[in-house]
């Protein structure tokens, strides 16, 4: 399951969901809790970003992000209008608790934003101030080896302890995504790319 609809939580649900003919990925069912009010994202202009039209608004790729990702890959579920407040237990069954459901998982995805109010409550333990931003901003992040937070909790983008820039917190996610892939495969090396000599 993956907290937040964002830059970096929505590219980690597009690689996984790319995923779906893969023997490896037949049986595993994605999830994205995608809260997105308080993105970053919401105030933001793109002109430096690589394959983004320039000028595209930070809101207009939250909104397309997710039509993006329903398009493609429609088994992808997409829950909306829900924000993660607590997780329990330890991998491989987490219990997820939102404002309004609670949820079992295997793996957990934090994509959520760097800001210090941060409160998932029973992630708290990895909260340390950000190494990449400037200390008087207060930013925090979950402390981790190369996105591995512990056994069964991944963090991707800002919270990872990388710098506030798009295509650093999509590659971000899509790295974890494809770390979970190669779990699930086995612990074989794996990426997911489609072809124009394969459609």
């Amino acid at each position: 399951m993956i907290f937040g609809g964002g830059v970096a939580g929505v590219s980690c649900a597009l690689v996984l969901g790319s995923a779906k003919n893969k023997l490896f990925a037949a049986n595993k069912t994605i999830a994205i809790v995608s809260h997105q009010k308080s993105s970053s994202l919401q105030e933001a202009l793109f002109n430096n970003a690589y394959g983004i039209e320039p000028g595209k608004t930070g809101a207009q790729l939250l909104h397309d992000s997710l039509k993006h990702l329903d398009a493609m890959y429609p088994h992808v579920m997409q829950i909306c209008g829900e924000k993660v407040l607590k997780i329990e237990g330890s991998a491989p069954q987490f219990t997820v608790c939102t404002n309004r459901n609670t949820y079992k998982t295997a793996i957990i995805i934090v994509a959520i934003g760097y800001s210090d109010t941060f409160a998932i409550e029973g992630l708290m333990q990895y909260v340390m101030p950000h190494q990449k931003t400037n200390p008087e901003k207060g930013h925090v992040q979950l402390k981790n080896a190369d996105h591995k937070v512990d056994n069964g909790i991944y963090v991707a983008g800002n919270l990872a302890g990388w710098r506030s820039q798009l295509s650093i917190a999509s590659g971000s996610g899509a790295s974890v995504a494809t770390d979970i892939l190669t779990l699930w495969n086995g612990d074989l090396h794996t990426q997911i790319h489609d072809s124009i000599k394969n459609k």
